[in-house]
């Protein structure tokens, strides 16, 4: 394997420590330097970073940063020196850099949105469950990729439980940063846009579990509570686009089969989840859902290393190449380099590389060096 030169890293808000270290150290490790360009919501983290770096002894010109918006980007991705481009954030976006990064002829990896579904069948073990769905949908405000958007209940007696239980601790969460607490979304555009889908499943009749707009009236921030919708279409605008906030679309299915169909039907492939104790129910969901993480009893299937982290191919939730960590993200930092080799026969006697082989009297005449 061979470094590729230059490569460049576009990263979210959301996790401003995390998404830069998915990328940063295989580019490094790789021989390559890089370019970094923090989202323009959380510009400070990773400069705290860069002074460490400075200070552990790490070259000048090995890791920079970049401050900016639009522009910043184009330039990135159109400067020659630029071999490959990473970028996470919004499907639309991650599109047009995938597109320009094609067209210039460079490598390119850019991971988009989710809508994630999670199915909780009749066997699930119930209290698990509605801890680990609640963790999932409203965890980091629901800002981020691998966050639960819809629930699907397929038939089955456990369902006025699991959502009694799920409700009670969501309810329970509390504005604010400490333990058991869930802070604000990240700023007003995001806000009106969650609110938005509130009020408009609200208004195509959606029954309302838990109404987070209670909060909007906290100071210092832009405060959204967990918001559980019961929907009675699935064609509802909520169950359908990405929201990325704090709100659970609930629905109950008809069949296993309708879970599935709506599952697949959705333009993303991040993540998917079956909440069941029997291993062969399980197994049914595994290769039915159309995802690239799945998770059995976990809503937030994120992929340990070495595994890498990665939409699904042909979805809305991942253009370009490769996955972005792991053997993936190996992979897309460097350049696999082949070589073929012939060597001119040695004619003369090497009595050095004759080896007799037991008792037999046989002579095994390979040298090992590409001759016999």
């Amino acid at each position: 394997r061979f470094s590729l030169g230059v490569v460049a890293s576009i990263v979210p808000f959301n996790f401003p420590l995390m998404v830069p270290f998915w990328t940063m150290p295989i580019a490094l490790v790789m021989g390559n330097t890089m370019i970094l360009k923090p989202s323009e919501k959380v510009p400070m983290t990773m400069g705290y970073v860069a002074d460490l770096m400075k200070q552990a002894g790490v070259p000048d010109g090995v890791f920079t940063m970049v401050q900016g918006t639009k522009d910043a980007v184009q330039a990135i991705m159109e400067h020659d020196a630029v071999k490959a481009v990473t970028f996470v954030g919004s499907s639309p976006i991650a599109k047009l850099v995938a597109t320009k990064c094609r067209a210039l002829n460079k490598r390119c990896t850019a991971l988009g949105g989710a809508k994630n579904h999670l199915v909780a069948l009749e066997d699930c073990e119930v209290q698990g469950a509605a801890s680990d769905i609640c963790v999932s949908f409203a965890g980091c405000a629901g800002q981020r990729c691998m966050a639960a958007s819809v629930l699907l209940l397929p038939p089955g007696s456990h369902h006025d439980e699991l959502l009694e239980k799920l409700v009670a601790k969501a309810a329970a969460i509390q504005p604010g940063s400490g333990a058991g607490e869930m802070g604000p979304v990240i700023d007003q555009p995001s806000y009106s846009k969650i609110m938005k889908y509130i009020d408009v499943a609200e208004k195509d009749g959606a029954k309302i579990l838990l109404d987070g707009r209670s909060w909007k009236d906290q100071k210092g921030g832009n405060w959204i509570g967990p918001t559980i919708l019961m929907h009675k279409s699935r064609e509802d605008k909520t169950m359908c686009e990405e929201v990325f906030g704090p709100v659970l679309s609930v629905y109950a299915c008809e069949s296993w089969e309708e879970a599935v169909e709506i599952e697949n039907a959705n333009p993303f492939g991040n993540a998917a989840c079956v909440y069941t104790t029997n291993g062969a129910n399980a197994d049914w969901f595994l290769t039915q859902f159309r995802a690239a993480m799945l998770g059995v009893n976990i809503g937030i299937p994120v992929p340990r290393e070495p595994f890498s982290f990665g939409g699904l191919y042909g979805t809305e939730s991942k253009y370009g190449d490769m996955d972005i960590t792991g053997d993936g993200g190996m992979e897309f930092f460097s350049n696999r380099i082949k070589v073929t080799s012939k060597w001119p026969l040695q004619r003369r006697k090497r009595a050095a590389d004759e080896v007799t082989n037991g008792s037999n009297g046989k002579t095994d005449h390979a040298n090992f060096a590409g001759s016999m």
